[in-house]
């Protein structure tokens, strides 16, 4: 090993070192010298976390002989696939809390961090952006490796982007129970919170780029432009998205640098894009990557692969203006975001039909594989959703919809049947590889985590068009004197049903992440698989294929 290499290490190990005792400082000013009381919590947070890792940079110097030999870089992916499952039972047992809230009202008792408000935040960010972000980070991280044949880049860099991206999760969470937001939509958090992920994501964009550079595999895969296109998108969006003036450099509180219908149009360029992007990009790499590898099949047209990613990517980023129709924002911008809605309507199906096609000559991977039947049809709710979405950006069809419990079932098709079910399918895959066991503890528990999860979608999904159309039309009708001819206080009691219904939709929806829970904590404590024969070859981790043992009959 050359000196060159023992001091880059050194310098590498110096630099997290300082990182660490700066942000243990930073941490340990708000916390003490805070002007509120959530600031100062999430200080003291802060603080703690960062005398953590500095405790473990101290205790764990770098071996550039070891690290240049270790071959890929999967520790810090385990603990993103870990949190995956983890946040994602969290995410789906507070969605279901509220929605028995909107059923009962009286659950949502008297304290203050209990209430539908303060919990909505809490749900939309742990399923999307840490159920979500986590496999996003988990999957990118393993299949920019496979596809580059290149290590991660960086000792100590991709362990700061799962653990950072763990951090802001907890910070934000916190904030949202202590009544600190934006106050947008989406409930952002406020501008400490969104700094440190903006330094979080700089640090995961530098090492995917990073590692695509020291590629010793020429072609860039698909996969890795929508993973890319996601990473630097999502940067932008949130950066502009979130700038504000802080009221105090010790405070909590600050001002938007937009308001009126700037602020909306911001909002929903950000919100839409969201969509677009972390919802949709990202996980069609999960798609693009896991599909073909878990049927041992070809992508059934690249060319049509990168069609789908050029035309998705430039169109995606205008139709945010959709969710604004009938506001103060310009007729022009509303129609410019139907029509760019309507025209995205032809890539995202030709994604679609991509991905199922996939499965030409292994279509009976479907009947023996429930993992395989988790990918393909989350790539069905993907087409449905795809179709209903320009749909409603239709302006006739959004008057009827918008604001009803229609737009409640959309969003959740495409977030829990698509990313989730696409989410689910990706970590059955990843752990037996990252772990490297022969296969899933129970293929028995996979198929019970399947049919809990998409009956309950049904439920979840079906209740809510019956309660949002039956909104819709209660709102717009009028008696024979022109007057409306429903108080709003009677649609509400006309979606007490279908509320109840959602809860228990979402109900199986929990019991099916729990089944899955418990399946991948049995494999990865290295349980013997109780039907490795049921288990595709592929199951296994790829040194172990060649050597499962099939208990005699």
């Amino acid at each position: 090993m050359s000196d060159t290499a023992i001091e880059r290490s050194a310098l590498g190990d110096s630099l997290a070192i300082g990182s660490a005792l700066l942000c243990g400082a930073i941490g340990l000013l708000y916390a003490f010298a805070g002007t509120d009381t959530p600031i100062a919590i999430n200080g003291a947070m802060f603080a703690i976390a960062s005398l953590l890792a500095l405790g473990y940079l101290i205790t764990h110097p770098s071996d550039a002989a070891a690290d240049r030999d270790e071959g890929y870089m999967d520790g810090p992916i385990r603990v993103a696939t870990i949190a995956c499952v983890f946040w994602g039972v969290v995410g789906f047992l507070v969605g279901d809390i509220l929605a028995w809230q909107l059923a009962f009202p009286a659950l949502n008792f008297d304290l203050p961090w209990t209430n539908f408000g303060r919990l909505r935040p809490v749900h939309t960010s742990a399923v999307v952006f840490a159920f979500g972000g986590n496999a996003l980070i988990a999957t990118s991280l393993y299949v920019v490796q496979r596809t580059s044949r290149a290590r991660l880049a960086g000792k100590w860099s991709p362990w700061f982007v799962v653990w950072g991206y763990q951090l802001f999760i907890v910070l934000a969470a916190s904030g949202y129970l202590l009544g600190v937001t934006q106050g947008k939509e989406y409930a952002e958090p406020e501008w400490y919170v969104d700094l440190w992920l903006t330094v979080v994501w700089v640090a995961y964009l530098l090492v995917f780029l990073a590692t695509l550079y020291k590629r010793e595999e020429p072609h860039i895969y698909v996969a890795n432009w929508f993973y890319l296109a996601f990473i630097v998108t999502i940067a932008m969006l949130h950066v502009i998205n979130n700038l504000s003036i802080p009221v105090s450099l010790l405070g909590s509180q600050s001002y938007s640098l937009f308001a009126g219908v700037q602020s909306a149009m911001t909002q929903w360029w950000y919100g839409h894009n969201a969509v677009g992007f972390f919802l949709t990009a990202g996980f069609l790499g999960i798609m693009y990557y896991f599909i073909p590898k878990r049927v041992e099949r070809p992508v059934y047209s690249y060319r049509l692969s990168i069609v789908h990613f050029w035309s998705l990517i430039f169109l995606y980023i205008w139709a945010g203006p959709h969710h604004l129709h009938y506001t103060a924002l310009p007729d022009w911008a509303q129609t410019l975001g139907m029509t760019m809605s309507i025209i995205l309507w032809m890539p995202s199906w030709g994604g679609m039909i991509n991905g199922l096609m996939t499965l030409s000559g292994a279509w009976d991977r479907l009947r023996t594989d429930a993992v395989v039947r988790f990918l393909v049809v989350s790539v069905a709710f993907y087409g449905m959703s795809t179709f209903e979405g320009p749909l409603m950006s239709i302006k006739a069809v959004n008057s009827l919809s918008h604001y009803t419990e229609w737009t409640v079932g959309h969003v959740h098709s495409g977030a829990l049947g698509w990313v989730g079910m696409v989410s689910f399918g990706a970590v059955y895959c990843l752990v037996p590889w990252l772990w490297k066991r022969q296969g899933l503890y129970s293929m028995r528990m996979v198929e019970w985590h399947f049919w809990l999860a998409t009956i309950g979608l049904v439920l979840y999904i079906t209740s809510m068009w019956v309660a949002g159309i039956t909104e819709g039309l209660m709102w717009r009708a009028y008696d024979n004197l022109g007057f409306l001819k429903y108080a709003f206080i009677e649609t509400v009691e006309a979606k007490h049903w279908p509320f109840i219904i959602r809860a228990v939709g979402g109900l199986l929806f929990v019991a099916g992440s729990l089944v899955m829970a418990l399946n991948v904590w049995r494999t990865i404590r290295g349980d013997a698989p109780v039907d490795i024969k049921d288990q595709p070859a592929v199951a296994a981790a790829p040194e172990l294929r060649g050597l499962r043992a099939v208990p005699a009959e």
